[in-house]
């Protein structure tokens, strides 16, 4: 081995544990104070909804406008003390589509963001959490290049966020949806997603199967 290369082999590990640690102390810095950071953007976002609840009142729900935030019911939570809701907001309405039942799969574009807009997983790039000034129509349209996923309702795999909010959507119809961590993947997270995340998507529903 070359002799000056045997010199600056410590200086060059010690160089890359510093870049090691730099990025770890960058990555817990990140998520530091996460809970009380996605408590504080979810009351945010129920400051906007106000009360505007829609119950299970389909004829409701048709009458929300674009752009409105309103809040239902997550009735597959039962093990909070108390409701928990998931909030939601269309940019996009279609009275004419069909909504899939509880024994049905529907078939969605999707794009989900962390509360500080990182994209942890999706089928196409839609907007974020932190977008707020989303336009009417909206853009970031799907391309040829994306694809559709297809859930299953009642799928034991699917979270009770999802469950709840796709038996409300239409076909045709693109919404933003906020997703509370007791929702999604509760205290301890799920892979790329730390404990305690709120969860936002913006999601296109083009089909409904059974």
């Amino acid at each position: 081995m070359n002799k000056k290369l045997l010199v600056f082999l410590p200086f060059l590990l010690i160089l890359a544990g510093a870049f090691v640690s730099c990025e770890e102390v960058e990555e817990e810095g990140k998520y530091a104070n996460w809970q009380e950071r996605n408590q504080a953007f979810l009351d945010s976002i129920k400051v906007v909804a106000g009360d505007n609840y829609v119950p299970m009142d389909l004829e409701k729900l048709d009458k929300v406008e674009v752009g409105e935030i309103f809040y239902v019911k997550n009735e597959f939570v039962s093990t909070l003390q108390t409701p928990e809701y998931i909030y939601c907001k269309k940019l996009v309405k279609n009275l004419d589509g069909q909504r899939p039942m509880a024994t049905e799969a529907a078939y969605v574009y999707y794009y989900g963001t962390l509360i500080t807009g990182t994209k942890f997983d999706g089928s196409f790039t839609g907007y974020s959490a932190i977008d707020q000034a989303i336009p009417n129509p909206p853009k970031n349209e799907p391309t040829d290049f994306d694809w559709t996923v297809m859930f299953t309702i009642n799928s034991s795999s699917l979270t009770s966020g999802w469950r709840t909010f796709l038996q409300y959507m239409r076909v045709g119809e693109r919404w933003m949806v906020y997703v509370p961590w007791g929702s999604a993947y509760g205290t301890d997270g799920s892979g790329s997603i730390p404990g305690y995340s709120v969860l936002a998507f913006d999601v296109i529903m083009t089909e409904v199967v059974q």
